[in-house]
């Protein structure tokens, strides 16, 4: 599909030229494909790390051709673009001897190795943990699993999906009446990711001061667990599972969707004050804040149905405008129920930089900033996700590599994304 006109969305902002990275200097070879593995060598990326994408010949990461497809380039899918930006990419046979000598050969300098294949593939390719260790005794070496690498479950593959539905996550979103629903964004995936970046920082700044590396593991199904919340301990206290409550809160009332007379909205009263502040300054509803049932948190919850139904009137009398102004003012947190494009557009994301566009050979692309924002070492520049193999040549040459061990290379099929010379094509 073709990208809708982008003038809308101001180029991504430019970090000074003079400010340092915060990765500046680490290197870090990537076998990770799909999501949660390459989402986490991203935010690696972002903060200035060589992330070099390790990639089949020809069709690269599966991920690439998730849609929508960009017409210019059918490998770079939005998916794809979303979770692999700022990399580079090189083509390798990791099935040949010759390929798997070059990964070794980028691996022995390199401080981080991250990996999400199926359980038994990286000893099977010679590039275990093991193996690399012996490359590279300092060695950051992250893996990324469905159930973990060791165990009765070892070989189980799994997707976002299934780690959703097997945590208990599903059983606790939706509503009462029916079926359990999944989050269609992968929350699994992108938890897993944000953990598995967080552990590999805590394993570079732990050989700073040790000078040792170490192997890394994470589980979708442990993070996918993890994101069920405090309701994991609610029910080891309690022995009763959480129960479907839609838009509603179990812990605290009035939270939840509201109606005004043009859209909908979230609010979350957290706390008694919070309430208190609802009914005395936004619905002018003293008596209510006065009531000694409802003045209290579980007294609320109880009579759940009756204050729905109050706020409910109240609310629909006027507009999002009018509600929204008074409850800022009042200091009660609240949203209105956008559509990912409405939130895209909307005036908070354009305060914060959030959306942009970056320059690319095919044109200008789609971006959305890292929330991290550091002072000192602003993030990376955002550059486009890589085609398959656009930097092997660039890579191979920093090992060393000259033009006819490139081009016997590349006529062996062992890397891709090398321009042969015409004598080698004839």
């Amino acid at each position: 599909m073709s990208i809708p006109e982008l003038d809308e969305f101001p180029e991504q902002a430019r970090r000074p030229a003079d400010a340092p990275l915060p990765l500046a200097g680490v290197k870090v070879v990537d076998f990770t494909h799909f999501i949660a593995g390459p989402l986490a060598t991203m935010i690696l990326a972002d903060m200035g790390a060589d992330v070099i994408k390790v990639e089949a010949p020809g069709r690269g990461d599966e991920f690439r051709y998730y849609p929508p497809a960009h017409d210019a380039d059918p490998t770079l899918g939005a998916p794809y673009l979303w979770s692999n930006r700022n990399k580079r990419s090189i083509a390798l046979d990791l099935k040949s001897a010759r390929g798997v000598r070059i990964a070794h050969e980028l691996i022995a300098d390199a401080d981080v190795v991250a990996e999400n294949f199926s359980s038994g593939v990286m000893e099977r390719l010679g590039l275990d943990y093991a193996t690399c260790k012996a490359l590279n005794e300092g060695l950051v070496y992250c893996s990324v699993s469905a159930y973990g690498r060791d165990g009765a479950f070892a070989d189980r593959v799994g997707f976002d999906p299934i780690a959703q539905a097997e945590s208990g996550f599903v059983s606790m979103n939706g509503y009462a009446d029916r079926e359990g629903v999944r989050a269609l964004s992968p929350v699994m995936d992108i938890s897993t990711a944000m953990m598995a970046a967080n552990a590999i920082l805590g394993a570079l700044y732990a050989r700073a001061r040790t000078g040792i590396g170490q192997a890394i593991e994470l589980s979708l199904f442990d993070t996918a667990v993890l994101m069920t919340g405090y309701a994991s301990l609610q029910t080891l206290f309690t022995g009763e599972d959480p129960q479907r409550h839609g838009n509603t809160s179990p812990d605290t009332c009035p939270s939840g969707v509201f109606r005004a007379a043009d859209r909908s909205f979230y609010i979350n009263c957290g706390n008694n004050k919070i309430y208190q502040r609802l009914m005395r300054q936004v619905v002018g509803r003293p008596e209510l804040a006065d009531d000694p049932v409802l003045a209290d948190r579980n007294g609320r919850i109880a009579r759940r149905e009756e204050l729905f139904a109050i706020l409910g009137e109240a609310f629909a009398q006027q507009p999002w405008a009018h509600w929204q102004q008074r409850m800022r003012e009042a200091g009660i947190p609240c949203g209105e129920v956008r559509t990912v494009g409405e939130a895209l557009r909307s005036p908070e994301a354009r305060a914060r930089g959030l959306v942009g566009k970056v320059a690319h050979r095919t044109g200008w692309l789609p971006n959305i900033a890292s929330p991290i924002r550091y002072t000192a070492t602003p993030m990376a520049d955002p550059v486009p996700a890589p085609s398959v193999g656009e930097h092997t040549e660039q890579v191979l040459r920093e090992l060393g590599y000259d033009d006819a061990a490139l081009g016997e290379l590349a006529a062996a099929g062992v890397v891709g994304g090398v321009s042969r010379p015409a004598e080698d094509l004839a």
